[in-house]
């Protein structure tokens, strides 16, 4: 447990620079926080009290067998050769990113189609994660690559850390070596795509002058083979309070529809055309469009808010549309906008992929899913709902730009992945299932509904052992924001609770699945209905939750626990504060907690339009009254809690992390701190990694709430 000790009592800053992650802006008075000398990510001073505690907990939360019994379980799931290799389509060939023991760090590979179909895929390596590293002596993090259309070349994204921020360089992938003098950008939160074999459309961080508040780049250029990259054209800039600006480029065989998208909040898009000539064409498309993708010369996408397009109906919110892009730029004349589905109250849609043929979507209804594919023919589009398995979670893998194939997986909380193949037609095969990694059997899955403070009916779903009686030790699971929908899950995801099955449910425990406002388990309406001064909705809707679950006897609040990363982590430190009497353990992952501070902290400024802006007086006032690092007190009898971070997370920061625990420390309260130097905003870069982070998510839940382990 943490032991505070006061290691400055003069050090204030003001305004820490972006090299520690801290967005350009200048307090109105110093800002006397006694626990600000921890945002300074990586000083001296900061690292090596965040190292201290990191000890502290490894040597709490590891002792005895279970530990490593624990995270070697997870790890053994990770790196099971029998896992779907998840790929992309291209053509005549499947492209997959693979980690297992024998490769920790990773190998990017390909196959042909026909022979993945079959199950027999003959992978060929394209780039050894692990031999590069080794080779430059430095631990780098694939972050995925843009090929051209006939696959002679590659911009290889790679990251140093596991954050956001990447090199980007040119690839032979035929030679499997780096082109010499090929296209290449130094370190950023950078976005380059081929418009053709010989241009790269792109936006980088070339200095501040070319960055948005937020820390991204502002800029697009068109830049040509062999020309210096000083001399490359700039076609678009965004402004300083943007979000970002970035190209969008497709390809198919209606030939290439290059984009630049100018994001003025999080979820809100300009969206123009790239001429040939270098100049744009703004595309009369709502602000609240969400790009999907490109099928025949249709940009896909989804409203977040109703649109009546010139001359034509109403189109109402949350709808797929299809607006014939090619079309618009050919004519100038506002073509007619397809609309292919319309949700109801109980429905959403989930994944979208635009294919060559058909463009898929993941339809929800009372957060289960079903597939869609639609078909345009004879100027009409068709919907037909494809054969899969109910009552789970349905995705969409990939869908072919080139040809007829397209890849979907099932599964639930207690049914593993299975991987279907759709090729040509509307009736899915089955090609491979994972193995089960525990006894279905034993446990029953049901659908509850709690009611909220404003009378809102809040699902959750509630796995149990179907022998359990009364009140057992339970762990309940959140988010609630972005848009960002929990649907079921084989408990195989490192970004959600890994290994639960295994960990927790074989053990005789609990879990529980919040599916609260502010995401988007409903549609935009969901999240909508949460955002900036409604936040408090969505902290109301998972206390409901738990209240929910304590007054029908499943737990107490001695054997309930939650557990929430990122937004998440904001989730479950706001509850904790609020509820303490709710709640049995903590744990925090990643989190947000300083919401009167966020904006100044990686890319917080980016997040404004989800969670108000502390600037303006008003809306401080009411993030005031809930942001856990203002209202944590002394005196108050609060749940363990554990804090798990990264200090090479560039997007929120351990900043948040860090002064919470140190402030709960102060006040004596039971805390736990453990930061990864590894992994960007998330639960590591290697399996080990994701293993080791659960393990000791699962020990403290276990000493706190009493499983046996």
């Amino acid at each position: 447990m943490i032991r505070f000790r006061s290691l400055c009592a003069a050090a204030v800053f003001l305004c820490l620079s972006a090299g520690m992650g801290v967005a350009a802006k200048q307090a109105a008075a110093p800002d006397t926080d006694p626990y600000l000398w921890l945002a300074d990510i990586h000083g001296a001073k900061a690292l090596a009290w965040a190292q201290d505690q990191t000890k502290k907990t490894k040597r709490h939360l590891t002792a005895g067998k279970a530990f490593a019994r624990d995270r070697d379980t997870l790890l053994a799931m990770l790196n099971a050769p029998g896992r779907i290799a998840k790929v992309t389509l291209h053509g005549d060939h499947v492209r997959n990113f693979w980690q297992d023991k024998d490769h920790p760090r990773g190998l990017w590979r390909r196959a042909a189609v026909a022979d993945y179909l079959h199950g027999k895929p003959q992978w060929q390596t394209l780039f050894d994660l692990d031999a590069f590293d080794r080779q430059t002596g430095k631990p780098f993090v694939w972050k995925g690559a843009d090929c051209t259309a006939k696959f002679e070349r590659c911009l290889v994204m790679l990251s140093p850390d596991g954050g956001d921020a990447v090199v980007i360089r040119e690839y032979d992938p035929a030679k499997r070596a780096f082109v010499k003098g090929g296209f290449s950008l130094p370190l950023g939160k950078s976005t380059a795509r081929y418009l053709d074999a010989k241009t790269i459309v792109f936006a980088a961080d070339q200095g501040s002058a070319s960055l948005t508040n937020s820390g991204y780049p502002r800029i697009v250029k068109l830049w040509r083979r062999g020309q210096p990259i000083a001399t490359a054209q700039t076609v678009y800039e965004g402004k300083r309070g943007d979000v970002w600006a970035r190209p969008a480029v497709f390809h198919g065989p209606y030939g290439t529809v290059p984009l630049i998208v100018r994001g003025t909040d999080f979820f809100n898009s300009d969206y123009f055309y790239l001429r040939p000539d270098g100049t744009v064409l703004p595309l009369p498309l709502p602000k609240g469009a969400d790009l999907k993708g490109v099928s025949g010369g249709r940009v896909i996408a989804t409203l977040r808010d109703g649109w009546t397009p010139s001359g034509q109906h109403a189109i109402a919110q949350g709808s797929l549309i299809a607006f014939p892009v090619i079309d618009y730029v050919v004519t100038s004349r506002m073509p007619r906008v397809d609309v292919l589905f319309t949700p109801d109250a109980h429905s959403m849609i989930g994944d979208v992929a635009a294919g060559r043929d058909a463009v898929y979507a993941a339809i929800y209804r009372d957060v289960t899913g079903s597939i869609h594919a639609f078909r345009h023919e004879r100027g009409q589009w068709s919907d037909t709902v494809l054969a899969l398995p109910k009552d789970g979670s349905t995705a969409i893998m990939a869908a072919n730009d080139w040809g007829p194939e397209a890849l979907f997986t099932f599964e639930s909380f207690l049914v593993p992945p299975t991987l279907y193949a759709a090729t040509g037609t509307d009736a899915p095969r089955k090609l491979q299932t994972t193995q089960a990694f525990f006894d279905a059997s034993k446990f029953a899955v049901s659908q509850r509904w709690a009611t909220s403070a404003d009378g809102t009916k809040i699902p959750y779903f509630l796995i149990r052992p179907k022998k359990a009686r009364g009140p057992i030790p339970t762990i309940l699971y959140g988010y609630g924001g972005f848009e960002v929908s929990l649907t079921p899950w084989y408990w195989n995801d490192p970004v959600k609770p890994l290994g639960a099955g295994q960990l927790w449910l074989e053990k005789g425990g609990a879990m529980a699945v919040a599916n609260i406002r502010g995401g988007g388990e409903f549609g935009p309406r969901w999240h909508q209905a949460a955002l900036t001064a409604h936040r408090q909705r969505a902290f109301d809707d998972f206390e409901a939750v738990a209240k929910d679950i304590e007054t029908n006897h499943l737990a107490t609040r001695w054997s309930l626990g939650i557990v929430g990363a990122s937004n998440g982590g904001l989730l479950v430190t706001t509850a904790m504060v609020q509820q303490p009497k709710l709640f049995g353990a903590v744990v925090c992952q990643r989190p947000l907690i300083d919401m009167l501070r966020y904006t100044h902290y990686g890319a917080g400024a980016s997040w404004i339009a989800e969670y108000g802006d502390p600037a303006d007086p008003k809306m401080r006032q009411t993030i005031e009254k809930y942001s856990p690092y203002q209202n944590v007190k002394a005196g108050v009898r609060y749940p363990p809690i554990l804090f798990i971070t990264e200090t090479s997370d560039d997007r929120v920061t351990p900043v948040f992390a860090r002064m919470m625990a140190a402030k709960m420390a102060a006040q004596h309260h039971r805390v736990w701190f453990y930061e990864s130097p590894d992994g960007g905003h998330g639960p590591g870069a290697t399996h080990a990694e994701q293993a080791a982070m659960w393990a000791l998510s699962f020990a403290h839940f276990r000493r706190a709430l009493g499983l046996k382990p």
